[in-house]
């Protein structure tokens, strides 16, 4: 363990990534990061992390704001119920632990869109507590390197709190996150640039076929995005940015021009989860809220 800790930090020292969120430990950009990175790529995050932590600079500037301008401002991330998410986990901040994060785990996961990942990463990168906070990337490092066979989330997880050394979780969970993304990825492993090489089991059974991270549940190929509802939700809501959608406008604005109950079935869904209301009377017209 320590030999495994001090090669790690050593390279993450020299290796790290300089993002804006590494510049911080305010516990509402963290946590505005980490919902931001659930399923999206670094590079595409920062540009939006910026503009969204500008404007809305605390959990009191969210809350203040109607739903349709976090979502607005969200454009271009994807999976936008998280824009949702992060508004009304603002609400509850404000209204329930006066305008600051809490840093009680429990508390931290009564917010909307936190989950167990979610509440780690703030405890660690804010709060400076000695928790793991075990992303895909981590759980791949892990089941190769000290696990040497697949691993699940929740295991993962109780492997990193044996390993996080005390007073340094800032640090390993941040590196943990950069080899698992820039040296141990997915598809093609950099085994020769690795500072775990020498003590990674996968590495020493010959890194063959037989990789355990491959094996693991977190591995799991995402369903296909082409044609899917997610797709179709997506374009109508950038549609919605823009202003109204009438109900005869619904299924071209979902890009299902010959399926409009399809499109009505997506509509009304948005609207039952808070992203948009129907206004007007014998055409009405669907709108962010």
């Amino acid at each position: 363990m320590r030999r495994f800790r001090r090669r790690l930090l050593e390279w993450g020292a020299e290796h790290r990534r300089d993002l804006p969120w590494r510049r911080t430990r305010d516990p509402w950009r963290i946590l505005v990061s980490e919902v931001m990175l659930q399923q999206t790529q670094v590079d595409r995050v920062v540009p939006h992390y910026e503009r969204f932590v500008a404007t809305f600079a605390s959990p009191v500037d969210c809350a203040a704001a109607r739903p349709a301008e976090v979502v607005r401002l969200w454009s271009g991330l994807g999976y936008n119920r998280r824009a949702l998410n992060l508004h009304r986990a603002a609400h509850t901040v404000v209204a329930d632990h006066a305008g600051f994060l809490p840093r009680g785990d429990g508390d931290l996961r009564a917010l909307a869109g936190v989950g167990p990942y979610t509440a780690r990463a703030v405890r660690s990168f804010a709060f400076g507590e000695d928790v793991a906070a075990v992303d895909t990337n981590a759980v791949r490092v892990l089941a190769r390197c000290v696990w040497g066979a697949p691993l699940g989330a929740a295991a993962a997880t109780r492997l990193g709190d044996r390993l996080v050394p005390a007073g340094l979780s800032w640090e390993f969970n941040q590196t943990m996150f950069d080899l698992g993304a820039t040296v141990c990825t997915g598809s093609r492993p950099d085994c020769g640039c690795c500072p775990l090489r020498r003590q990674c089991a996968w590495h020493r059974d010959g890194a063959g076929e037989d990789d355990p991270w491959r094996s693991s549940p977190s591995a799991r190929a995402q369903s296909v995005f082409a044609g899917s509802e997610r797709q179709g939700r997506g374009r109508l809501l950038d549609a919605l940015r823009r202003g109204g959608v009438s109900g005869v406008a619904l299924a071209g604005a979902c890009g299902w021009p010959d399926d409009r109950a399809r499109a009505e079935r997506i509509a009304g869904a948005l609207v039952d989860e808070g992203f948009a209301r129907w206004s007007g009377g014998a055409d009405p017209v669907l709108r962010l809220r």
